[in-house]
């Protein structure tokens, strides 16, 4: 069963009902340990108090904000407790926006948003009337000890939350621009064929991290005893004419899906790491 990240009321207007939030995605890597590269043990952090000379247990650590130069203030939980804002406990729709204005750098994590056994009925309404009006809702919640602006979209079987950025958090960087004016007319219509021809169904399942798979063959290939095979390098090719490059690419992707899928005129891609096992 998964495990519940934030409970509360969920409100707009004079209409208020209990909902819990769920994680709905969580990243997955390869975690290393640290060891001791003489004998393999492993190494552990120690926490030490430098004023005392000496480690210290956990048990013993406390939260402390830095204002001044090595001066600290002290903070317990209970006092974070204490000055925890509303939205901690009441998730308030502030209005509603239609879903094409939200800009997706905006948004930072998602969640899974479910109703109490009491709250059913207008969960499920507020469902239906996000998808009918084509709206999301933003709200403000307060968890993990900040405020967060968040987006309440009507997903597939229910309402998702994604926490947001502030505008103030989104990097503005003057490189970040283009020039259209390079383009020409036959290069367009050229590249757009080729959208059309390489378009296709999203199915997020297709997708795997070849990365991660790679480590997990060269873990088991290691624990054999066997040789890890390095991968080859990528050959760059030389830059060519574009609508050259954009013709043979068209032409590649109008092949049967059975055959050997083309390389780009352009450039390669990087083949995928092997290792025997």
């Amino acid at each position: 069963m998964a495990s519940t990240v934030w409970k509360g009321h969920l409100t707009f207007g004079l209409v208020s009902f209990s909902v819990r939030l769920y994680s709905a995605a969580r990243g997955e890597t390869i975690s290393f340990n640290q060891l001791h590269k003489h004998d393999g043990s492993r190494i552990k952090q120690v926490l030490y108090c430098q004023a005392e000379d000496k480690p210290i247990p956990r048990s013993e650590l406390v939260k402390g904000f830095e204002y001044e130069k090595d001066r600290y203030v002290v903070i317990e939980d209970e006092e974070i407790k204490k000055v925890a804002p509303a939205s901690a406990k009441v998730m308030e729709i502030l209005e509603f926006v239609k879903s094409d204005e939200v800009d997706p750098i905006y948004l930072e994590t998602s969640y899974y948003m479910a109703p109490d056994e009491a709250g059913e009925k207008p969960y499920a309404l507020l469902f239906e009337a996000l998808k009918q009006a084509g709206r999301v809702g933003v709200a403000k919640i307060a968890m993990y000890n900040r405020e967060h602006i968040v987006i309440l979209r009507p997903g597939k079987n229910g309402v998702l939350m994604h926490t947001m950025y502030f505008s103030h958090e989104i990097r503005q960087v003057d490189e970040f621009r283009t020039d259209t004016s390079l383009v020409k007319d036959k290069e367009l219509a050229l590249a757009t064929n080729l959208i059309e021809a390489l378009a296709a169904d999203f199915e997020p399942q297709k997708y795997t991290d070849t990365y991660r798979d790679n480590l997990l063959k060269m873990i088991e290939a290691k624990k054999a005893g066997e040789e890890i095979v390095a991968t080859p390098e990528p050959q760059q090719a030389k830059v060519v004419d574009i609508m050259e490059a954009l013709k043979a690419s068209l032409a590649a992707a109008r092949k049967p899906v059975a055959s050997e899928v083309a390389k780009p005129v352009a450039a390669t891609k990087p083949a995928k790491k092997r290792a025997r096992g």
